[in-house]
Parts: C-alpha cells; sequence; structure tokens
C-alpha cells in the first residue's frame, strides 16, 4: 500500500525511479549529490516506491522535539557531529553485525552546502564491516530517483573514489552550484 501510495505521488509529480542493481540485505547506501532539504523527501519516496527498507543518518538536532518520534519511525539515527564520530561508528558496525538486513544511508557530504570533501564515515564503516557501498541519487536535471551501482570497497581509496566520482559525474542535485568534490580530506 504505502509502496503503491510512494510510486502515485512521485508520478503526480513527474519523478522516475531507477533501480539499475539487485540491492543487497547489508550495505552502506550513499545519498549524493545533497543540496536541498527536498533530497530527504524525495529519497524516502524514492527508496519506498522500489521497496527499499533503509536507515538513515542524520544530524541530531533532527530528532529533538516534536519531530523526533517521527524521525526515528522513518528509520532516522541521530549523530552529533561535536562529540565526535567515534561512538556512533563502532554502534553501527555492532548493527552491521547483529542483524541479517541493514541498509544504512549516509550523505557523505554532510551538508546541503558545498564542501571541499566528502566526510569518510561511510567508507570506514563499509572496509570495517565488510559489506558494499550502493550508490544511490537524487537527480533534478532527470527527475530520477535510484540505486544505479553497488561495489565492494578494495581499501585503496583513489581507485575506488574514481569509481564513486565517475558514478556521479552526470547526476545534479536542485543546486548543482552547492554539489561537493567527490574526494576525501
Amino acid at each position: 500500500m504505502i509502496q503503491a501510495l510512494s510510486r502515485f505521488i512521485l508520478k503526480i509529480v513527474g519523478w522516475k525511479t531507477e533501480l539499475a542493481v539487485q540491492m543487497v540485505e547489508k550495505c552502506i547506501l550513499v545519498g549524493a549529490p545533497h543540496t536541498t532539504n527536498w533530497d530527504f523527501p524525495l529519497a524516502l519516496l524514492g527508496m519506498s516506491a522500489m521497496g527499499i527498507k533503509f536507515n538513515w543518518v542524520g544530524k541530531h538536532t533532527l530528532f529533538r522535539w516534536p519531530w523526533g518520534f517521527f524521525m526515528r519511525l522513518l528509520g532516522g539515527i541521530p549523530l552529533d557531529r561535536i562529540s565526535g564520530g567515534a561512538g556512533f561508528t563502532r554502534k553501527v558496525v555492532e548493527t552491521f553485525h547483529d542483524r541479517d538486513r541493514f541498509v544504512l544511508a549516509i550523505a557523505p557530504e554532510g551538508t546541503r552546502h558545498r564542501t571541499d570533501y566528502w566526510k569518510a564515515g561511510f567508507y570506514k564503516i563499509a572496509i570495517k564491516c565488510n559489506v558494499p557501498i550502493a550508490l544511490g541519487y537524487v537527480d533534478f536535471q532527470k527527475k530520477k530517483i535510484g540505486i544505479g551501482k553497488i561495489f565492494m570497497p578494495t581499501g585503496d581509496k583513489d581507485k575506488d573514489f574514481m569509481n564513486i566520482r565517475g558514478f556521479y559525474s552526470d547526476k545534479y542535485g536542485k543546486y548543482p552550484e552547492k554539489q561537493g568534490e567527490i574526494r576525501l580530506r
């Protein structure tokens, strides 16, 4: 029912979904580019329309009253970037080991503003947990939401990020000038 409703809403607003790969039970789902608050509701609708259940990471302030309960219900996991991510990473690694199915969406740009680099947490978690990275997108130019590639990270950051850059080279956020550089610090 929810899947059909999500498809209907996307159709009305002129968006399409594309699942170009066979989805896996466990992975890090990269969400990029991230240039507007609209990325989130569109991604929720798109993943729902494709039948993909996932958890996502958001800054801890999204989980305050009155929206906190609703955000957690939607699969949200709060991250307090100020107090550091080591405890968060440990918790995520444990969750990957404890569950048979866990898809965790992370926006590595970490903000809707232009950045000089992506945050490396998603890559480090994928390596530590030995899970693949799924490359998801919300492309405003093509009005398409999808997952187009899944790969196992090799540990060779240069090689893996060349692969990631190539994938996102034709994906555009609502504000392309705000898209961050696809590289690590």
